[in-house]
């Protein structure tokens, strides 16, 4: 073997917001499994062979860390898991030395109760936790993704937790990916600092199941010329989702990115509505159910029933090694701003693309094409689709403000919001 092919890849950080949650465990645990060659990279995109060469982080490369404000370690989660059939049997007593160490790269999140800092404050505390992530694992980069539970839209002037996180993620210098449907780096008092940081990021609401269809049947009732009259939905699902969903406002925004996959295949949200209700026996399980009334040739009357019947996490999970692999590559290439092409992915993407699946994968594969033909660090940054010139001489982040959150934001010394 030559010297140069036995030097080892960079290592490259995923921070995860809800680091201890059954979707980031069992990230871990199948990254762990599919490195050491126990079980196949079965739903992750990015090792098929469209994406090649292009240079993405081997899973191997890949250090966990993260923010939760529960205490269960990970090991003992995965083990939970398993019993609930989420992960194989066996499977984390076969990688408990990988969760033991992601779990020490774990620290507690905020805002807690009874907080007493104000929101300059938990930013740096957050994004000091990352900086220090960085430098004790020797890391070239960091994707933070957010995979925590639900919040409900924002009603205040407040930056809700999920805001928060993205903010300490931009301050940290970290590309960002929102995984949920909680506001993130959305909020408007973030547009400014996600313009001027330079950073790549991607989102929002991952799409593994009953969206996942519907942006394949959107489609396929509008190119077939039939007309949809309504497009009703039940979801079933138990587990921390399905409790965090149980709140009104919490399942409005996660039904928001639903509609709009409708809104943007039919041309328009047709009649009927999504339920979603909480079933705590299921666990970590869920079933959805659509009914589409539609109509054919000379006025026909027809239904179309699906039952989508999935584990949450086992879905969601490939998905998050996927975009921390692309997002770090992009990060690594040099591009910035918001990530349209990784559409693919999410129920509300960042950016403009096309919302059918078909067409959101063939954006992805030229992405692909982009990364590869990009080379080890391109120079000169290939700014992202939708991404905002910055003023002619201005560096990202060379402002006087604290990148991460904006001046009009932060309180003076002492000062309570």
């Amino acid at each position: 073997m030559s010297a140069e092919s036995s030097v080892s890849p960079p290592r490259v950080g995923v921070w995860l917001i809800g680091a201890r949650g059954s979707v980031a465990t069992t990230a871990v645990t199948g990254c762990a499994a599919v490195t050491a060659g126990l079980h196949p990279p079965t739903g992750m995109v990015t090792e098929t062979p469209a994406f090649a060469d292009c240079g993405l982080p081997p899973l191997s490369s890949l250090v966990f860390g993260g923010h939760d404000t529960v205490d269960c370690p990970l090991p003992k989660r995965a083990e939970a898991l398993a019993a609930g059939g989420v992960l194989p049997p066996g499977l984390p007593a076969a990688v408990t030395a990988e969760l033991a160490a992601a779990d020490r790269e774990i620290r507690l999140g905020g805002p807690l109760s009874g907080e007493t800092r104000d929101e300059d404050e938990l930013v740096e505390a957050l994004a000091s936790d990352i900086r220090d992530f960085m430098s004790r694992c020797g890391l070239t980069r960091t994707v933070v993704v957010n995979v925590a539970s639900t919040e409900p839209v924002p009603t205040g002037t407040e930056l809700p937790a999920s805001s928060l996180y993205a903010a300490a993620a931009l301050r940290a210098g970290c590309p960002y990916v929102n995984f949920t449907p909680s506001m993130g780096l959305h909020h408007p008092a973030l547009a400014s600092a996600a313009s001027a940081s330079g950073l790549p990021y991607a989102g929002r609401d991952g799409k593994t199941g009953q969206t996942l269809l519907r942006s394949v049947l959107g489609p396929m009732f509008a190119q077939r010329a039939l007309a949809v009259r309504a497009w009703s939905g039940t979801n079933l699902l138990g587990g921390g989702d399905g409790a965090a969903l149980a709140d009104p406002g919490a399942a409005a925004a996660k039904n928001a990115g639903k509609e709009r996959v409708l809104a943007d295949t039919l041309g328009g949200v047709p009649e009927g509505e999504t339920h979603i209700d909480d079933v705590p026996s299921l666990g970590d399980w869920k079933t959805a159910w659509d009914h589409i009334a539609f109509d054919g040739f000379l006025g026909t009357r027809m239904v179309l029933q699906t039952t989508w019947q999935g584990c949450d996490s086992a879905l969601a999970a490939p998905l998050i090694l996927d975009l921390a692999r692309l997002v770090a590559r992009a990060h690594e290439t040099g591009l910035s701003g918001p990530l349209s092409e990784l559409g693919f992915y999410f129920k509300d993407p960042v950016g403009d693309g096309p919302a059918a699946l078909g067409e959101q994968y063939a954006e992805l594969v030229g992405f692909a094409g982009r990364l590869r033909g990009a080379g080890a660090g391109a120079e000169g940054p290939l700014r992202g689709v939708g991404d905002p010139q910055l003023p002619s001489g201005e560096r990202p982040g060379s402002s006087g403000e604290r990148r991460g959150l904006p001046a009009e934001r932060r309180s003076l010394p002492g000062e309570r919001r």
